[in-house]
């Protein structure tokens, strides 16, 4: 069994492709831009002992989804495990935001998601077993201001892993749903200290979370000892929230 990250080249997806090798999974990972930042991620899987695989697609375009996963099996095998990780921004406040901009981000962050899943679901059925993890955001649960688009996506996202989970679960299929919220990533390091240091305020934990922190979610949400959870949201925010 081999488990496909979408956006695997950095950030959260790369910790998410870590996890996976450590505990002894073969990862194909998706990207859509850097070729170099890919083949580290793959490197690092291997030098765990792992097979692994980077694949260049983009996950709004039909063809690319359905060609990602054939070679994703063609390369190790059957994949039931989805991760549901690629997602761009384009922020600006909701009355200024351009059509382009909120397409461009509902067919990446919502579409991309439902494209991928619905590619998978027939190797998944025909299997009986399979998990799918698709990663929202504390905006799609509570919005955020500048993000219309985004958080309009990410909701979508829940509702779309919330459907997902009724309709499969008969044929022992788990789907769920990670919701991070400010973690260590390339995005939040260009945020100025003014909005990090607010957003520090707003967290019980008093820090911004690391890449591992959800990826250690994301694997136990693949694991056996998740098999009776389906339809959720996890939100793993340092109780941002509360």
């Amino acid at each position: 069994m081999s488990v496909l990250i979408t956006g695997g080249s950095r950030g959260i997806g790369a910790a998410i492709a870590r996890e996976f090798a450590q505990k002894g999974q073969d990862v194909a990972i998706s990207y859509l831009g850097s070729t170099e930042k890919a083949q580290a991620v793959v490197a690092d899987c291997e030098a765990m002992g792992v097979k692994a695989v980077a694949i260049q697609a983009d996950v709004s375009r039909e063809d690319d989804c359905k060609r990602l996963l054939a070679e994703a099996k063609s390369a190790l095998g059957p994949v039931l495990v989805l991760v549901n990780n690629a997602g761009q921004t384009k922020d600006g406040l909701a009355m200024r935001m351009s059509l382009e901009q909120w397409d461009q981000i509902i067919t990446t962050n919502l579409t991309g998601t439902f494209l991928m899943c619905r590619a998978i679901l027939p190797d998944l059925l025909k299997a009986r077993a399979g998990r799918i993890i698709n990663l929202t955001s504390v905006a799609g649960l509570y919005g955020n201001a500048g993000q219309a688009n985004y958080s309009a996506a990410k909701a979508g996202v829940i509702g779309l892993t919330q459907t997902l989970a009724k309709e499969v679960g008969s044929r022992g299929i788990t789907v769920n749903a990670v919701a991070p919220g400010f973690i260590e990533t390339d995005m939040t390091a260009s945020l100025s200290d003014a909005i990090k240091d607010g957003a520090r305020e707003r967290i019980v934990l008093g820090r911004f979370g690391k890449a591992e922190e959800i990826a250690s979610v994301v694997s136990f949400l693949a694991s056996d000892a998740a098999a009776y959870i389906t339809g959720q949201v996890i939100e793993v925010s340092g109780g941002l929230s509360l």
